[in-house]
């Protein structure tokens, strides 16, 4: 594996970790509260590895330009920028989540949760998309 290779790596972690989020929310609805420990710790750990190995793909490599194509990267903005703000603001509010659930502090885990999840939720969807229309798409 090279370096070229991590934006497909990152996808790929940010659709797992999507997957996760989703299947441990559905857990957690059904009332089976270690499946959706477990589910959401899996959903933490391949996030952590998904901000790994963009850090260092960044490190290496600068950020890719998208093609103007008219109203194409108008659609690309409006997904980027907003992923781009809730992905910086996402981290401390995941740790923050995980605090409280590991505490036992339920009811500020699941009024932070609330919160949290349509938020990393948002960002994990978006992220595949923009790897799409930046490395598949519009190349």
């Amino acid at each position: 594996m090279t370096v070229q290779d991590l934006p497909t790596l990152n996808a790929t972690l940010n659709a797992i970790a999507a997957t996760l989020l989703l299947v441990g929310y559905v857990g957690i609805k059904k009332g089976h509260k270690e499946f959706h420990k477990k589910i959401m710790v899996s959903a933490l750990v391949v996030s952590a590895f998904f901000l790994t190995s963009y850090l260092i793909y960044h490190y290496h490599v600068p950020s890719k330009k998208f093609p103007d194509l008219g109203w194409i990267k108008t659609v690309y903005l409006i997904i980027l920028i907003p992923h781009i703000i809730l992905a910086a603001a996402m981290v401390p509010m995941i740790l923050k989540t995980f605090w409280h659930g590991f505490r036992g502090e339920w009811e500020k885990h699941k009024k932070i949760a609330r919160i949290t999840f349509p938020i990393w939720m948002y960002v994990s969807v978006t992220g595949v998309i923009v790897y799409f229309m930046l490395y598949r798409w519009y190349v």
